[in-house]
């Protein structure tokens, strides 16, 4: 089976288990968040490793860090969506501060890769 460029990074292998953590901590989430704070959270953090593999069949380096933004801009909103999340009394302070721990070894792999994206030359 071909493995595509987006699965061998190892950014995009982390945020794939930080999906997995994250759906694991909204199962004590209130029912009554399901549509709300629930939905939103689930989207953005799928949306970190979707921007990574949308961006890998971009054909301009340019275009591949724009992608590699977008996956950085998600990764924000989802922390937003846990600080909303500890607020509210969802999650407690040390599910907290180990996704955020998470979510900066992400968004330095994320920059650490844009950065290379933006100098290389097509």
């Amino acid at each position: 089976m071909h493995v595509y460029s987006f699965e061998k990074l190892e950014v995009w292998q982390l945020s794939m288990s930080f999906r997995k953590d994250i759906y694991r901590l909204t199962t004590k989430f209130p029912k009554d968040e399901t549509f709300g704070l629930i939905s939103q959270i689930k989207r953005s953090v799928s949306s970190i490793g979707a921007c990574l593999a949308e961006g890998s069949g971009k054909i301009t380096s340019k275009d591949k860090a724009h992608y590699t933004n977008m996956a950085y801009s998600t990764t924000l909103e989802t922390l937003n969506h846990l600080i909303a999340a500890v607020d509210l009394n969802y999650i407690n302070q040390e599910d907290y501060l180990s996704c955020r721990n998470q979510i900066e070894t992400i968004t330095i792999k994320l920059t650490n890769l844009r950065n290379s994206q933006l100098n290389s030359k097509n």
